[in-house]
């Protein structure tokens, strides 16, 4: 049982901190930081399960009179706001919204982005993607998607790694996936802390049994989807909340609606490659020719990869963004089957490189708490404001910081 589980790592947890303040060891042990804690070399039980195995996601208001019918009565809007007249904002994009998706809470989905499970499907709705290098030295995403009842189809949907998950606590997000490397991230989803969507695959205590289907045009493991209906009534039945946690903190900055941040006095920066323009560099994004171009008609970075334009395959459209992110972390190879491991916790010295408008802010991020979201700060300490709408955030291992090329 869920409510078991968590008194029992309450009470361990207790333990645990206990024991650090008698021992004088750091948090840093304990939870991921930007210097990337070495794990256990013992891998028997390391490798992935995957599908095909079978064993194993400033409001204003506006003035208005009431008309008061046949009595012939106003009542000033000073004393009644109505709802649909306020603008709200979204915490993920800043862009305009109604009321009714305010404090939705988002859904983080594992997305398969090796060339033979591309273009995936639904991508095009995420309001913010990570892209994370994995083993093998491709890499991966994690889409976050604000109004996923809405989306039809999304996927092809793969595998966990715990650095992607501590991204996805950021947003407060449900988490989804087929498969999972269990021994760096097994106890992390079957706990408390994460709500987990998952497949039913060796490593989950409590699988999900209506969220995913597989396709007949491709071959397995590339052919897993999340069913919309299907995801939906496995969140009720869990009992996992809708709404955003009390006290969530917004990750972005963003300017008033209408306006636009435009960095005159910062360099230009209109071709983004976070992996170099090599095809054969460890770096992750090299191998699948990861690119960002900028285009100034529209303010937005197009996104190639593979050597053509990155499309969704249900519209062919393809992917923009307003926001470009590179953060670079720690990280560490964790085993011979080249797990990986990131910091996605860090301090002032951490480098970002935010690049908005065709321009590129230089900077540094910071995360301290496991359950907010890491922040971008510029030079002088200041918050870096992004321009609203959509967001791609690149794990740029440290390692490799001097592949990145920048035009």
């Amino acid at each position: 049982m869920r409510l078991g589980r968590f008194f029992n790592r309450v009470f361990l947890a207790v333990m645990l901190i206990s024991i650090l303040l008698l021992s004088g060891c750091s948090f840093a042990d304990v939870f991921p930081t930007s210097g990337a804690q070495k794990e256990n070399e013992e891998v028997a039980s390391s490798e992935e399960v995957t599908p095909d195995q079978g064993d194993g996601t400033e409001d204003q208001n506006s003035d208005q009179a009431a008309d008061a019918g046949d009595q012939g009565q106003e009542e000033s809007s000073e004393e009644e706001n109505d709802e649909s007249e306020q603008k709200f904002r979204s915490l993920f994009t800043g862009e305009e919204i109604t009321y009714n998706w305010l404090d939705h809470r988002p859904l983080a989905v594992m997305l398969n982005n090796i060339k033979a499970g591309c273009p995936q499907s639904g991508i095009e709705n995420a309001s913010i993607v990570y892209e994370c290098p994995v083993e093998g030295r491709i890499t991966r995403l994690m889409a976050i998607f604000e109004k996923y009842e809405e989306i039809p189809k999304i996927g092809s949907i793969r595998s966990s790694r715990d650095y992607f998950v501590y991204y996805a606590l950021e947003y407060d997000a449900i988490y989804a996936h087929f498969g999972q490397a269990t021994t760096y991230v097994g106890e992390l989803l079957n706990s408390d802390t994460v709500d987990n969507i998952s497949g039913a695959v060796s490593g989950i205590d409590e699988p999900s049994t209506n969220a995913f289907y597989r396709s007949s045009d491709r071959k397995a493991p590339h052919n897993v989807y999340i069913s919309n209906e299907g995801l939906i009534e496995d969140r009720d039945k869990f009992g996992y909340r809708t709404t955003l946690r009390t006290g969530f903190i917004q990750k972005f900055v963003y300017p008033e609606l209408g306006e636009r941040v435009t960095y005159d006095n910062m360099p230009d920066a209109t071709i983004l490659y976070p992996g170099g323009k090599s095809e054969n560099a460890a770096n992750g994004f090299a191998k699948v020719q990861s690119r960002f171009e900028y285009n100034a008609d529209d303010g937005k970075y197009y996104r190639f990869q593979y050597g053509d334009k990155h499309i969704d395959l249900e519209t062919g459209n393809q992917l923009t963004y307003d926001n470009v992110i590179f953060q670079y972390v720690d990280g560490i190879v964790r085993d011979s089957h080249d797990y990986l491991g990131f910091g996605t916790m860090g301090g002032t010295n951490d480098i970002c490189k935010v690049f908005t408008a065709g321009k590129e802010i230089d900077g540094t991020w910071k995360r301290e708490d496991l359950f907010a979201p890491a922040k971008y700060y510029d030079k002088d300490g200041n918050e870096i404001v992004i321009n609203y709408g959509k967001t791609w955030i690149c794990t740029i291992w440290n390692d490799y910081a001097d592949d990145v090329v920048i035009e």
